[in-house]
């Protein structure tokens, strides 16, 4: 006897990975969907998000100076003390992130979308003067999403 079975309409869900404490400089994670993996206390910089789906990422703590998060998908991410300076957040989904105590310095945030992200009111206010462009997938202002005046 034989038993054949089918999985019809079955997709995978990604395996959230953990790389805490990993020191993964110049990484490439592009196109990848990471969803709720942690990069807790990881040294990131210039590394390659574009295009990932990181939405529930923790990178708490996690140095991502310099990298690209261009296109990427941080909804509900956890970014409280990480360091992005000097990252590209280009057209980013950050809606309902936590990034309270992160630190935006340098970073190129055209056409991101910030809706409903805790963040310092100092890093907003720092965050204001750079905003400009509307996320493509969601036609929302960068400015409107930060409360800019």
């Amino acid at each position: 006897m034989v038993s054949i079975t089918a999985t019809v309409g079955f997709a995978p869900t990604a395996l959230a990975l953990e790389y805490n404490k990993e020191i993964l400089v110049e990484a490439d994670f592009s196109g990848r969907d990471l969803t709720d993996s942690s990069f807790t206390k990881a040294n990131l910089r210039q590394s390659n998000f574009s295009r990932a789906n990181l939405n529930g990422v923790s990178f708490f703590a996690a140095n991502l100076e310099s990298a690209n998060l261009e296109s990427s998908d941080l909804r509900n991410a956890t970014l409280d003390s990480a360091r992005l300076v000097r990252a590209n957040l280009t057209n980013a989904l950050l809606e309902g992130a936590f990034a309270a105590n992160a630190r935006f310095d340098g970073a190129i945030i055209d056409g991101a979308d910030f809706t409903d992200t805790l963040l310092r009111p100092d890093e907003q206010k720092k965050l204001c003067k750079l905003a400009k462009g509307t996320n493509p997938i969601t036609g929302r202002d960068t400015r409107d999403t930060l409360f800019c005046p």
